[in-house]
């Protein structure tokens, strides 16, 4: 398509900005990033903090110059939170404090996610509605905005200039396709080395950081280097992990009016 429109890709996925973690991002390869340029792809090292404020500075950059090339853009990827940006714009967001991150994460540790969750419904509720139970990154940096007297849902509301009002289209797989297709998908991963993949990773300068270690497979691959987890476990975590995010991913996407949804 992008060849065809004489378009640019620039991707909408929050890990594959981290240099060195191809396997499981499932980065296109060198051979279709020399047939058309990619952009916002191993943007940081893994060691580094990434969100969603600093890939709309990083992708305005982006925008200019291929619009100065008299470029198409196609803006393609699956985390719906910098779509929902990149339409929306960004309010000015307090930053981190560690000492309140910190605390709420330990209380994530001793008494999970859902309970945190819980509590966000009453200061945000509609930060809550937007945030699974079970994502406690996301729960925890809205916890942390809301400490600071300005609830994260005011965040994203819409701003009077959208970045992009072009036509967004999506690809609706049927269930039981897209549940086969992820089950496959994490087995080629593995089987195509994430786990030395993680391992290299981990060993580079300064590691791999708290965000990219989330990611669903790299979180399970360190488990097993760290000798916690078996490598079939490994596996089927990493594939009902995946599952649960495309779960999220439609529902955010459902959020998104006039979008055409493609079956396939």
């Amino acid at each position: 398509m992008a060849e065809r429109m004489g378009a640019e890709i620039v991707s909408v996925d929050s890990m594959a900005v981290y240099r060195g973690l191809d396997i499981g991002t499932a980065k296109p390869g060198p051979a279709d990033q020399g047939r058309v340029p990619h952009h916002l792809i191993d943007v940081v090292a893994p060691s580094e903090a990434y969100n969603v404020a600093r890939w709309l500075t990083d992708v305005a950059t982006a925008i200019a110059g291929i619009r100065a090339r008299g470029r198409q853009i196609l803006f393609v990827g699956g985390t719906p939170l910098y779509l929902r940006a990149l339409r929306d714009g960004l309010a000015e967001v307090p930053g981190e404090v560690p000492e309140v991150r910190e605390r709420l994460r330990a209380e994530v540790a001793a008494i999970g996610p859902a309970a945190l969750h819980h509590r966000l419904a009453a200061v945000d509720p509609e930060a809550a509605r937007r945030i699974h139970p079970n994502d406690a990154k996301r729960i925890v940096r809205a916890l942390e905005v809301a400490a600071s007297g300005m609830p994260l849902s005011a965040a994203f509301a819409p701003a009077p200039h959208a970045v992009f009002s072009r036509q967004m289209m999506i690809v609706d797989l049927s269930r039981e396709l897209l549940r086969e297709r992820i089950n496959r998908r994490v087995e080629q991963m593995f089987a195509a080395g994430l786990v030395d993949e993680t391992q290299r990773a981990a060993a580079g300068p300064g590691g791999i950081g708290p965000t990219a270690s989330q990611a669903a497979g790299y979180t399970e691959a360190l488990a097993v280097l760290a000798g916690n987890l078996p490598l079939s476990d490994a596996i089927r975590l990493t594939q009902t992990r995946t599952r649960q995010l495309a779960k999220r991913q439609l529902t955010w996407l459902r959020t998104f009016p006039g979008a055409v949804w493609i079956a396939a």
